[in-house]
């Protein structure tokens, strides 16, 4: 029965021609996005001294994703009127290009730290307007009922591809050399360039720039301030996603220091992590009968407890477990969190709501991954884990003391719209409220992703 409403939701999809065809691009660049978790910290430990290995890994994977959320904001004007394929189009051929110089300066031994970080930045200047782009293209080509499932699998190919990604990586750094990664991706979004250029939308662009711009961000970010609910949440997301940013410098330090292992142990790593993500993205769904504030509260402290062991050992089966629970804990957090917020906004307000929400959670994990790499260094990877895990359990258990608080004390709130005088209780859904439009990217996590994550 389940395959069978699957097979019904995702038939809009493939009726489509354009998103046909760009389906398997879209999971192809993808593949190559999880490949890049292991290439591009690894390329950047053989290239660098061993003094400066944590900060040249910090640097490397905070550029691989920091430059997009700057481009974000200061390419609005330009880039925000042009269609889906467009954006896709461009994002892709600007990461093909620029990651193809890697391997070849590599190749011929003049790949420098500061050349390898300048390419890395270049290379993600557009990628958050190349993720958008996808979500643009379902909505420019599905009605509004199909949607769901489309941005459903555009989700999916994101955690599907740190199950196969990394492990592939690993066995490409071993059979020919640290820069085969990074080839290899930038190979698969020239295929997304050439699939994306060559395609013809046979819908018409909606008219319109939709959210984004500044005024609708300062409408969302009024929303947000005027309500408690919503800006506890932001602020436990963005706390939650730059706590997340260590961990992407302090693992691959981890791998080669204490742990003593390769590449292929790292992509393992990830792996894990994709596995237990996937599912935790499966059960986020069966969330939906259960209150979702504590179900919030539970993976951020579930998270941090995760990672409480990778600190404490130096023996890679016990990590590569926690670490796979934790990918199971971490994953449902950015749909549920964006559950929520589509649940607390004033449905005419929601994509200005969710514009404002973008704009700063989308810089948390690059901003923590760019304190990642001095951290590592000053603390070493060990113990970079152990107060990111800290941190994050700390986090969690305040946010969950306040939410006891407020319950206990009736705390209300009034409907950000000002409509009506109806009070409502935190976390609780607004009844009678029409579905809220679908679609908005999310941060590659990498959880990259995500939601960006």
């Amino acid at each position: 029965m389940l395959g069978a409403e699957f097979r019904e939701g995702v038939a809009p999809v493939f009726d489509s021609p354009v998103l046909r065809r760009l389906l398997p691009a879209f999971a192809l660049s993808a593949i190559g996005d999880g490949m890049s978790a292991v290439g591009v910290a690894w390329l950047a430990i053989r290239i660098a001294a061993p003094a400066d290995r944590g900060l040249v890994v910090g640097v490397a994977v905070a550029a691989y994703t920091l430059p997009g959320a700057a481009g974000a904001v200061l390419l609005a004007r330009p880039l925000r009127a042009l269609a889906g394929r467009h954006l896709v189009a461009a994002d892709a051929t600007l990461r093909a290009v620029t990651l193809a110089l890697i391997p070849l300066l590599y190749a011929t031994g003049t790949l420098r730290p500061g050349w390898y970080v300048a390419l890395l930045a270049a290379s993600s200047l557009l990628h958050a307007w190349g993720i958008s782009g996808q979500y643009t293209l379902v909505a420019e080509q599905l009605p509004p009922q199909a949607r769901t499932a489309a941005n459903a699998l555009l989700s999916g190919f994101t955690m599907a591809a740190f199950v196969i990604g990394p492990a592939l990586a690993g066995v490409l750094v071993a059979a020919a050399g640290p820069a085969l990664p990074v080839t290899a991706d930038a190979a698969t979004f020239a295929i997304l360039a050439v699939t994306a250029a060559t395609v013809r939308s046979h819908r018409p662009v909606p008219a319109g720039g939709g959210a984004g711009g500044t005024a609708d961000r300062a409408r969302g970010f009024a929303v947000i301030a005027r309500s408690r609910p919503l800006a506890g949440l932001l602020a436990l997301t963005v706390v939650y996603y730059f706590l997340y940013g260590p961990v992407e410098v302090a693992l691959p330090l981890y791998v080669t220091g204490p742990l003593g292992g390769s590449a292929g142990l790292l992509g393992l790593f990830w792996t894990v992590f994709g596995i237990g993500a996937t599912a935790g993205s499966l059960t986020a769904g069966l969330a939906r009968r259960l209150p979702l504030w504590p179900v919030l509260m539970i993976a951020v402290i579930g998270w941090g407890a995760a990672l409480i062991p990778m600190g404490l050992l130096a023996s890679p089966v016990p990590a590569l477990a926690a670490f796979a629970v934790g990918g199971l804990l971490y994953a449902p957090y950015p749909a549920l969190s964006a559950t929520l917020f589509q649940r607390e906004s004033p449905p005419e307000l929601l994509s200005q709501v969710l514009a404002a929400r973008g704009a700063l959670t989308v810089l948390a994990t690059p901003l923590g991954t760019a304190l990642g790499g001095p951290l590592t260094t000053w603390l070493g990877a060990r113990h970079t884990l152990l107060a990111s895990a800290a941190a994050t359990v700390a986090a969690g258990l305040a946010a969950t003391a306040l939410l006891t608080m407020a319950r206990a004390g009736g705390m209300t709130r009034t409907n950000p719209a000002g409509r009506g005088g109806r009070r409502y209780r935190p976390g609780r859904s607004r009844p009678a409220s029409p579905a809220p439009p679908a679609g908005l990217p999310a941060r590659r996590t990498g959880a990259r992703s995500q939601e960006q994550p």
